[in-house]
């Protein structure tokens, strides 16, 4: 008989996976993890920026040999409602499954922000519409092309990296064009210190890419970008990053976006031995990094309360300063 704590994960990203790899590693004599996800892989999506040049491509692997290898279960279905009381989850198709443990990894739905805009999440028609664009300025029936972050977003490192990924093919295909970022930020990418911001500001400057800062995009119609100041912007085209929403469970506190409510440990408030991890949290800063790190800790206080000998660490993500 198995009388280790039944962890079921919902979600196999990046804060899954994590949790299941950092349970093996704390705990395998205490606890049991089944993963619930929907798809057949898992998609490793940072360099779906470089996708559109040609340059890198989103790496996809076979979800259930990395469920294996952490030494969980994978159980194919999508998570519907929840019963703390009852300790059981109800999935889309009608099954339930009984938890001793929840962990909520479900990740975010990146939805658009800036109506009118190409929004970028990383999905393979992204890429290829950004290919689009690339060829019409290549042969110059585009002569302005906007990056814009929106107000709602908490990662705009890719739509830097878009931009001067940007400048430099068009180097390469010695043609020209007006890019501009315009960003909410007092700093760009000021979410890594003062110094990054200063070296990103530089780097622009040196491509020869335009950046406002202080400036909310609003909408694009009519070959102009509306700004939350009332002014607009002139613009063929405009490039945006999405906003982020959760998905909307059954039993669950949730807020107007869809984020979970957690204490440093990754436990859900107001409810007993479930917990979250990654963007479907109410964290500031919704990145593969930070998942993994609420992943951790979220391991680490499930293994100490199982009876493992591990001392549980809270997660306090914050802006990290680039300057020291």
């Amino acid at each position: 008989m198995d009388n280790r704590r039944r962890v079921v994960v919902a979600g196999a990203g990046v804060a899954g996976l994590e949790t299941a790899l950092a349970l093996q590693a704390l705990a395998p004599e205490h606890a049991s993890v089944e993963l619930i996800a929907p798809e057949d892989e898992f998609v490793y999506r940072p360099l779906a920026v470089t996708e559109p040049f040609h340059v890198g491509e989103v790496r996809r692997f076979p979800l259930a040999r990395l469920i294996e290898a952490a030494g969980a279960d994978l159980r194919h279905g999508a998570l519907d409602a929840v019963d703390p009381d009852e300790k059981r989850v109800t999935l889309t198709d009608g099954s339930t499954v009984e938890y001793d443990v929840l962990v909520l990894a479900l990740g975010a739905q990146p939805l658009p922000a800036v109506p009118g805009a190409l929004t970028f999440s990383g999905a393979p028609t992204d890429t290829a519409h950004l290919a689009g664009l690339l060829e019409q300025l290549t042969i110059r029936e585009l002569q302005r092309l906007v990056f814009a972050v929106p107000a709602a977003s908490t990662w705009p490192l890719p739509l830097y990296e878009l931009a001067l990924l940007t400048g430099e093919y068009l180097a390469e295909h010695l043609t020209h064009a007006e890019l501009i970022v315009v960003t909410p930020e007092e700093q760009p990418l000021g979410v890594f210190g003062t110094r990054a911001s200063e070296a990103i500001a530089q780097l622009l400057d040196m491509r020869g890419i335009g950046l406002q800062t202080d400036t909310v995009p609003i909408s694009f119609d009519d070959r102009r970008l509306r700004l939350s100041n009332g002014g607009t912007l002139a613009a063929d085209a405009v490039v945006a990053l999405p906003k982020l929403e959760g998905a909307r469970i059954l039993g669950l506190p949730q807020d107007e976006r869809g984020f979970v409510p957690t204490d440093d440990y990754g436990r859900v408030a107001g409810l007993t031995d479930v917990y979250s991890a990654g963007d479907l949290t109410q964290s500031s800063i919704k990145q593969g990094g930070v998942a993994a790190q609420e992943a951790d800790a979220v391991a680490e206080a499930i293994a100490a309360d199982a009876g493992a000998s591990v001392q549980p660490s809270p997660c306090r993500p914050v802006d990290r300063d680039f300057d020291r």
